[in-house]
């Protein structure tokens, strides 16, 4: 056992703590101490985050000026500062995302694949660039303009990386969805933005299955007029996919552009680098737009400062295209790192699947879900049994909050002398609100600290500071990767009802949250959920109204009303139906329910519990409230039951058998 693992018991104890060796040696300890050569005194973490949100441009220039960033900066950090939304960082800046990440060559890896069926991909530095500068030139060959749109439906392969920077390399925007997304979940995504150019691959593989996407490519390709071209990459070598009217294969489109010197057009700092989606619980997901300058100068400030990335690292996110940690991921290339990919079933070929990689491929970095380490927990694995995992330094965890229990699980039976970092923030700001600290303790159950450069805070429900107690996370300063907006809402409307409405001039995030003030002067966080409606099963954010919209239509059902239950250190999504006349809710119905979230949602919508109800709780004015039945199924008071026109329904959910198991 590592001296440095000490007992557990009570949320907050402290497990582990980086010796005085390691402390020295992290970017974030170079950081303030190349700060120190600069006249600011920053001696210890509190008082680096307390800078950082103080002098909040004078930060973020430093951010730029450490990591190295390529571009011309401009005069001006930031403008309008004290206005959110309103603010702009570099608004004079010009740069290439793409460039920036591709500034290391040589024949070290930049990128290594492994499959769930063995199979392995790597592609150097100057593979990678060769990629990029072809996918890039041949764009521009046909016709791309700045801003123009390139959609990417691949699972976690290569390939997906040099299209986004191919197309940021070609002033175009870039969107993706994993292959596991049906036709209607990625028409309601894709259909908003009317890309110009669609990259499919002709399927997937999952728990040792092949799925072939031809049938569904072919439906998202008819959904989509806007599409000009069609590529393929044939991963699993169905033929049907390129049978496709007008389809061309990766390398056949690329051939003719192989020769291409890489051509980075260098932007404004505030271009849209990709659209990413948010979960839909009101209706069609919000098509949520990054600035390229915005995710790289926060990228890199949670890379270097927050996870220690260094060029020897080789980082690891078990991910999919459809989530935000797979754009997290790929700036990693801005430190020079290794990224290792993953795409699968982390379960085949056998439940060892991603420590095996981990293992084999050297990860120092192992980034995954709170619920798959309770999964792995669940199935008393002891990796620190079977895997040497002599390289790794690093465990982060998102998605939903890593349990005390878990965090103790994983110094127990994974490895003793890792730093577990949990991790929280979201696609809103495609990055973290709360970190690790590299220099500090792990404490059971806590997040170690908020992110440098937020200006983090928790409210209570009349806006004021919730001071040992729990409340709503906000942010109360501007920080760049506040998205430049959502599609489609010219005048900001909808962006600022979305995070600014419930405490104007404020960052509402929706999490409920609690800050827990140390005696060495650092403050970790306690994350315990969404504090809205959002179902979160696996860390997997889902929006009530992607299921609505398919199992409507189904003649058999009425309407419907999905909650998540808390279950197990999870959430469970539970999906009640109210049946015609006649029906009876059996179980060749259930399947078939699930069957059609599985095919045109993804198989992380399927509910855990399909139950049938007579009646449905709603509004006065005819909203279903799914707020209210959760809050019953808790055994919490609904404190909107006189909004209700029927609140006499709720009785139906407080005695069901079925929530019991």
């Amino acid at each position: 056992m590592d001296p440095a693992f000490e007992s557990a018991g009570r949320v907050g104890e402290i497990l582990w703590r980086p010796d005085a060796e390691r402390v020295a040696s992290t970017n974030l300890f170079a950081f303030r101490t190349w700060l120190q050569t600069r006249g600011i005194s920053v001696p210890d973490y509190p008082s680096l985050w307390r800078w950082s949100v103080e002098e909040i441009g004078a930060f973020w220039s430093a951010v730029w000026e450490f990591a190295r960033l390529v571009g011309d900066r401009g005069e001006v950090t930031a403008e309008n500062i004290h206005l959110m939304p309103g603010a702009r960082f570099f608004p004079q800046a010009r740069l290439s995302y793409a460039e920036n990440l591709l500034r290391h060559t040589g024949p070290k890896d930049a990128i290594v694949f492994n499959g769930e069926d063995g199979r392995r991909i790597a592609w150097s530095r100057d593979r990678l660039r060769a990629e990029v500068a072809a996918f890039a030139d041949a764009l521009r060959s046909a016709g791309l303009r700045s801003g123009d749109r390139v959609a990417v439906y691949l699972p976690n392969i290569p390939h997906g990386i040099a299209a986004l920077l191919g197309t940021n390399a070609a002033g175009g925007t870039f969107s993706s969805c994993s292959p596991d997304f049906g036709p209607t979940g990625v028409l309601d995504r894709f259909g908003q933005i009317a890309p110009r150019i669609l990259v499919a691959a002709d399927g997937y593989c999952y728990g040792g299955k092949e799925f072939r996407n031809g049938p569904k490519i072919t439906e998202i390709v008819r959904g989509l007029s806007s599409v000009e071209r069609l590529i393929i990459v044939p991963y699993i070598g169905d033929n049907e996919a390129m049978a496709i009217p007008g389809a061309i294969s990766w390398d056949e489109w690329l051939s003719p552009h192989r020769n291409a010197p890489p051509s980075f057009e260098q932007l404004p700092f505030d271009h849209p680098l990709y659209i990413l989606y948010s979960s839909g619980t009101t209706g069609k997901p919000k098509c949520i737009i990054h600035g390229a300058g915005r995710s790289l100068i926060k990228h890199a400030c949670e890379h270097l400062l927050h996870t220690d990335l260094k060029p020897e690292d080789r980082l690891f996110y078990y991910t999919t295209m459809g989530w935000m940690m797979w754009n997290w991921q790929v700036s990693g290339l801005l430190a020079g790192a290794t990224l290792l990919q993953f795409d699968g079933n982390p379960f085949h070929p056998t439940p060892n699947a991603l420590f095996d990689i981990a293992d084999r491929e050297g990860a120092t970095i192992f980034g995954t879900s709170a619920k798959y380490i309770d999964a792995i927990h669940k199935r008393s694995m002891r990796p620190i049994d079977s895997h040497a995992l002599v390289d790794l330094r690093m465990i982060l965890s998102t998605g939903s909050p890593l349990s005390p229990e878990n965090f103790d699980y994983v110094y127990r039976d994974i490895k003793s002398d890792v730093s577990v970092a949990s991790i929280s923030g979201g696609t809103d700001i495609v990055g973290c609100f709360a970190l690790g600290n590299p220099e500090g303790p792990v404490r059971r159950g806590e997040i170690a600290t908020r992110a440098l450069g937020c200006a983090v805070e928790v409210f209570d429900e009349h806006g004021a500071p919730a001071r040992g107690t729990k409340g709503e996370l906000v942010c109360t300063k501007p920080f760049p990767s506040m998205p430049i907006g959502f599609w489609d809402d010219p005048d900001g409307t909808r962006y600022r009802a979305a995070y600014f409405e419930r405490f104007p001039g404020v960052w509402h995030h929706g999490d409920w949250c609690e800050l827990i003030p140390h005696e060495d002067g650092t403050t970790g966080l306690v994350i315990t959920g969404r504090s809205d409606a959002v179902l979160n099963p696996g860390g997997v954010r889902i929006g009530t109204a992607e299921i609505y919209r398919l199992v409507e239509t189904l003649p058999e059902i009425i309407e419907a009303l999905v909650i998540g239950q808390d279950w197990q250190n999870d959430v469970r999504v539970i999906l009640f139906v109210r049946l015609n006349d006649g029906i009876v809710l059996d179980d060749p119905l259930r399947e078939r329910i699930r069957s059609i979230i599985r095919r045109n949602a993804s198989p992380r919508h399927v509910p855990a519990k399909i139950i049938a109800v007579t009646d449905i709780p709603r509004t006065r004015s005819g909203k279903i409230t799914e707020l209210a039945v959760r809050d019953v199924v808790h055994g919490r008071p609904v404190k909107n039951a006189e909004a209700l026109a029927n609140p006499e329904a709720l009785d139906l959910y407080k005695t069901l058998e079925e929530l019991k198991h």
